[in-house]
């Protein structure tokens, strides 16, 4: 369970000095630090339930996204997250792994969003439609529809027949809150298919 700092100094008011009862916690594995302020009891559970308390708004995209959802074929080893007007990236070196985020633009930061719980944590993630647009935003831009087909296909290694088996529709419509070159190649496209 994620603990803050003034959660606990509540629980342990009864105690003459708090702060060095959290100390003698952590040292005793009782607690581990995740970051300045914030705790988890539990070591062994799945970091991506952190993500959104590390830093927010944020929710769960980019390829940990498509990984969750197999779309592509690698692990992936970074919590990567969505954030918007954060102006820079952010990273974290945690106990529990490594995260990441980034901005996306404001507009499209809504679109696609899915809430979902698992074992007592809340966290939001990205539709599989809205993690390859979040995906297509942070490369640099494609100059034609092969190039698009070529970073999904081959550089992504998105499996054809899964990427034709989302709804194609939903993916053309988030497409269009991002006003990109990328973005309006993936509309182009999808108008043939949908």
């Amino acid at each position: 369970m994620v603990k803050t700092t003034a959660i606990l100094v509540e629980e342990l008011n009864e105690y003459v000095n708090p702060a060095a009862k959290i100390r003698r916690m952590v040292n005793d594995g009782r607690l581990i630090p995740v970051i300045r302020g914030i705790y988890e009891t539990d070591r062994n559970i799945p970091g991506h339930y952190l993500a959104p308390v590390i830093y927010g708004p944020s929710y769960l995209s980019f390829e940990f996204a498509l990984a969750y959802y197999s779309l592509i074929p690698e692990a992936v080893y970074v919590y990567t997250s969505a954030t918007f007007r954060k102006r820079r990236t952010k990273r974290y070196k945690t106990p529990f792994g490594m995260y990441t985020y980034r901005d996306i633009p404001d507009e499209a930061y809504p679109v696609g969003v899915v809430p979902s719980y698992e074992n007592g944590y809340g966290f939001f993630i990205a539709s599989p439609e809205k993690a390859i647009c979040d995906e297509l935003y942070k490369i640099s831009p494609l100059g034609n529809r092969k190039e698009l087909e070529e970073m999904l296909f081959g550089n992504l290694r998105i499996n054809e027949d899964d990427f034709h088996g989302l709804d194609l529709d939903d993916l053309h419509g988030i497409a269009s809150y991002y006003h990109t070159q990328n973005h309006r190649l993936l509309q182009s496209y999808l108008k043939g298919r949908i």
